[in-house]
């Protein structure tokens, strides 16, 4: 059934997207882009990549949160070279590479894992926070306050989720149930604990999403020019497709998710044409930069090893 449901959710996307383009192809195609344009385009890039080395340093904050000491410089590398992993089939292999790499660190497997775990659980409440402050822009009138209360139940419901109050039992109970599999009672009753609410990379992580907007703010300027009035709008639509592209299953990277919900919540305000461009540009750009990532941090391990 998730074979199926991949499939599906895949394929209505793309045949979104061919529509999409089939309907703008003539103006996308006249979309001209300048010097100052595509030097923009290089400072979005740049943006972008600043963006993934943030989100490492951050998952460095939550692995700190664990008590657990560790190379800072290392794990962004880490972060760095398995971030790409993400279009993978499966959109797991990115945090398997991640926990296997935490583990040959000497770093306990349930930390690794809660870690990778953590991670998405405060962006997606980052995403959240956004969306509350932003959302209204792009929603219709009559719904604004039906779509605010599902917001705030959604971002109150992820951040209880990650208050150490509702997560130690969590962990205390899953390691109980590994213990009882592995019939090992010699283990203690609770790994570990979590002392403090992680404000730290929660606040780490709206950085983050506000760098990834950034860059496809930007991306938008290369095209056309801009209000500072539209840059709200903007950066809610953005992390709203931003959160449908990670949560939705089938969509390694949130490959075509992100897009297809981008260009609905945008088409409204802007030329199609300038939309669909600027999601496709902005794609690419998302893909260089983390594969820049991916090849700075390879030579740079390479270089200190050498």
């Amino acid at each position: 059934m998730k074979q199926i449901l991949r499939w599906i959710i895949l394929g209505g996307t793309l045949f979104f997207l061919a529509k999409a383009l089939k309907d703008n192809w003539l103006e996308v195609t006249a979309i001209h882009i300048d010097s100052i344009g595509w030097a923009i385009l290089a400072i979005a890039t740049g943006i972008t990549l600043l963006a993934h080395t943030w989100a490492g340093w951050i998952w460095t904050w939550v692995l700190q949160d664990l008590n657990q000491p560790v190379s800072t410089s290392q794990f962004i590398q880490v972060y760095l070279k398995t971030n790409i992993a993400k279009y993978l089939p499966g959109n797991v292999w990115h945090y398997y590479g991640r926990i296997v790499a935490t583990k040959n660190a000497n770093i306990s497997s349930g930390a690794a894992t809660l870690s990778v775990l953590l991670e998405p659980l405060l962006m997606v409440a980052a995403a959240l926070i956004i969306i509350v402050l932003f959302g209204s822009q792009f929603t219709a009138a009559n719904t604004t306050l039906v779509v605010k209360i599902l917001q705030l139940l959604s971002l109150a419901v992820v951040l209880c989720a990650v208050h150490p109050l509702f997560l130690n039992p969590a962990i205390r109970f899953l390691y109980r149930l590994k213990a009882k599999k592995s019939a090992n009672t010699t283990q203690p009753t609770v790994p570990f604990n979590i002392e403090r609410y992680p404000l730290r990379p929660l606040l780490g992580e709206l950085g983050f999403l506000g760098l990834r907007g950034a860059g496809f703010i930007l991306t938008i300027c290369a095209l056309s020019s801009l209000d500072w009035s539209q840059i709200p709008l903007l950066l809610g639509a953005f992390s709203f497709a931003w959160l449908v592209g990670l949560v939705i299953p089938g969509a390694p990277g949130g490959l075509g998710v992100f897009e297809a919900t981008a260009y609905e919540l945008l088409q409204h305000h802007f030329p199609g044409a300038l939309v669909f461009g600027a999601i496709a540009l902005y794609r690419l750009i998302s893909i260089l930069a983390e594969t820049i990532g991916a090849a700075l941090a390879w030579f740079d391990e390479r270089f200190a090893q050498s």
